[in-house]
């Protein structure tokens, strides 16, 4: 949860190859490149990743997470040398045991700031502050995307050799890897674990704010943290071909235990959590009740599905949206968790990450859809993400059940994800 909105507001790899039928789709929506709407709303994400690397107003960090999904985009509006200066940034303030932060400021910005909140500080660093939100397990993933979106986008291959400190970029993206496997590995499952936070949110129940693992927290696994791992290592694999023979076994791991402990093969859905302390909602709540949208997305991206299990899930997904009478499939979940099972006022139902409709993770599945030959299916559910950034004249950072804009409303992430789909309906059409 970004600090500045607290209560109200809180705000590819191409697949090598499809079947013919899949590739008989290209031609229900190669015409799309053409659409005035699509260039309209390209221009306008241009124009708002031209105006910095913050996540959007209302927030001054550069966070890790929303740095992931427009560092592309960035490539072709910011100078090479600050989009890479960040990404640095980012590895001066990693601390020694591996871990990442969420995003870091000025120090020259935080007069009147609470000081234990930026309490990231590095010597390698030494005019910025940083900060992390300890109940989330996807920044170390996050980073290692970046950096491959910025290889890839760049052609910049020397940075993962490039010095900070006395340690190569390589040597410390293995550093974050061995964080998450020696600071955040279950042994009994397999798996990655995090607090209990609702799909790929950084809010737990217990506390008014929520961000911060403590002796109340109740530890759980999700599909979210374990599938932004596996894209990372197969990012990190593919920069280095030479770190295969340690991280390959782990990455064919981490990937199988997701689908046997957390696919409802019966469901045909991943379940929302496996708790390790216990659960912090009643005992007589049926959780598994609840679809995920984001991290089932996310798990698509890390190959877990297949062409029908991908199918199914938008299925769901769709009816999810009729039924809460939202907008898009960038719904959070559905069901929401009720009233009052999360302390922060924030995360009523159909709020924030409760329910909220967000295009940042509805805008990845988008690109799935057409990664998995989708196509027809990916026009459909894009329309209304486009349609209404132009009605709002703005990347809103989330939209309530009846569409309405809430939070920053030049939100960069947004932006990122709907220009890499319009960029990928370009490629995949000509």
């Amino acid at each position: 949860m970004k600090k500045n909105l607290l209560y109200i507001g809180l705000g590819l790899i191409f697949a090598s190859c499809h079947s013919s039928a899949e590739k008989n789709n290209v031609s229900n929506y190669s015409g799309l490149i053409h659409d005035s709407t699509y260039t309209k709303v390209k221009e306008m994400a241009k124009d708002v990743v031209k105006t910095g690397f913050n996540a959007g107003d209302g927030y001054q960090e550069v966070w890790i997470r929303d740095y992931n999904t427009f560092i592309s985009l960035a490539t072709e509006v910011q100078p090479e040398d600050q989009i890479k200066k960040n990404l640095l940034a980012f590895f001066e303030l990693q601390a020694e045991d591996g871990n990442i932060a969420d995003g870091f400021v000025p120090k020259a910005s935080l007069e009147g700031e609470p000081s234990d909140y930026y309490n990231i500080t590095s010597d390698l660093a030494s005019d910025l502050a940083a900060h992390k939100n300890t109940v989330e397990t996807d920044q170390e993933s996050s980073l290692i995307q970046t950096v491959y979106k910025y290889v890839k986008a760049t052609n910049d291959t020397g940075i993962v050799h490039q010095k900070v400190g006395k340690l190569t970029i390589e040597h410390r993206m293995d550093m974050a890897l061995e964080f998450l496997m020696k600071q955040r590995f279950d042994k009994n499952h397999g798996l990655l674990w995090g607090a209990t936070t609702v799909d790929w949110g950084d809010v737990q129940p217990e506390h008014d704010w929520g961000v911060h693992l403590d002796s109340s927290s109740h530890l759980a696994i999700d599909i979210y943290d374990n599938a932004m791992f596996l894209i990372a290592l197969d990012n990190f694999m593919e920069l280095l071909p030479s770190k295969k023979s340690k991280w390959e076994s782990i990455r064919k791991d981490i990937a199988k235990n997701s689908m046997k402990h957390l696919w409802d093969e019966q469901n045909q859905k991943f379940i929302p959590h496996i708790y390790l302390n216990g659960s912090p909602f009643p005992a007589d709540f049926d959780e598994n009740e609840i679809y995920y949208h984001g991290g089932t997305a996310i798990a698509i991206e890390a190959g877990l599905l297949s062409q029908e299990q991908i199918k199914t899930s938008l299925d769901k997904m769709i009816a999810n949206v009729k039924e809460a009478g939202a907008a898009t499939i960038g719904l959070t979940i559905y069901p929401t968790y009720p009233e009052g099972y999360f302390k922060n006022k924030g995360m009523y139902p159909y709020g924030y990450q409760n329910g909220g409709d967000w295009t940042w993770f509805g805008g990845r599945m988008i690109q799935q859809l057409i990664n998995n030959g989708f196509y027809k299916e990916a026009e459909q559910q894009l329309k209304p993400m486009l349609d209404r950034v132009i009605k709002n004249n703005g990347f809103y950072e989330w939209y309530t059940k009846d569409n309405k804009p809430e939070g920053s409303g030049t939100f960069r992430g947004e932006a990122g994800v709907l220009y890499d789909v319009i960029e990928l309906i370009d490629k995949t059409g000509s």
